[in-house]
């Protein structure tokens, strides 16, 4: 059975997805999709969607970290991401989802919204890939990143200033819940279940922000999400006005 997934190194649901692959010791080929270019190479990959993590098995394939762990408990029961009980599995579910609309939006809207503002945060993700004429591409990729900035994610914020304040308030009480959930046990790091990997991707992604490092290190999460997710993505280097971060107490 051949299983390719798709993934970027800088997307959360793509480290949660590939981290489901390895719990269930499935032999993998990971295909790294280069930043900006995702449609076009998903689409010429043949999948209907232009978002990673994408998991082609065989002629099948399946988009996005929720629908990639559904499948893999299909293919491949052992682990299970899911508890069997039917009350238990739709506990995790809801945290599941939580963690898509709610939390998950978050780092990728402070990327877009730090890159669609500022070359210089462009110019250091751009040399982080094997892309040719880099410099040009950070000076001339603009538009193309604010067109992503100007996205509506699942929780109906766009990374504009609005969305991004509101993000910064919210964080701390994001981060109480998924406190709460692994301390009731809907979080289980030790045996993670698909809320588990979804959830704690983000917030170790999170804690690759600069701006955030300082406040992340003080919250309990952290601490099972660098066990479960011990490389960060890449340090991003600050570029959020002072006074915003306030917010977060």
């Amino acid at each position: 059975m051949a299983v390719r997934l798709y993934s970027m190194k800088i997307s959360h649901p793509s480290q949660a997805a590939k981290k489901m692959l390895e719990l269930k010791g499935i032999e993998f080929q990971l295909i790294n999709v280069l930043p900006l270019n995702q449609r076009l190479h998903l689409r010429l990959a043949g999948f209907r969607g232009g978002t990673v993590p994408a998991l082609r098995v065989d002629g099948r394939r399946v988009q996005g970290s929720r629908q990639i762990a559904r499948v893999a408990d299909e293919l491949w029961p052992e682990p299970p991401l899911f508890p069997r009980d039917a009350s238990l599995r739709a506990q995790v579910e809801e945290a599941e989802h939580w963690g898509e609309e709610r939390l998950q939006p978050i780092p990728r809207r402070l990327a877009r919204f730090g890159a669609a503002r500022d070359v210089e945060l462009r110019k250091w993700a751009i040399q982080r890939q094997p892309l040719p004429a880099r410099l040009l591409m950070a000076h001339t990729s603009g538009p193309l990143v604010r067109y992503y900035a100007r996205t509506v994610e699942l929780d109906g914020r766009r990374a504009d200033e609005a969305g991004v304040r509101a993000d910064l308030e919210a964080l701390p009480s994001l981060l109480d819940h998924v406190e709460e959930l692994l301390a009731d046990g809907t979080l289980t790091p030790d045996e993670p279940n698909a809320a588990t990997l979804q959830v704690l991707s983000t917030v170790r992604t999170l804690e690759a922000f600069e701006d955030l490092r300082e406040y992340l290190g003080s919250r309990q999460c952290t601490v099972p999400a660098r066990e479960l997710f011990p490389r960060l993505p890449g340090d991003v280097p600050p570029f959020l006005p002072a006074d915003w971060l306030t917010a977060l107490g």
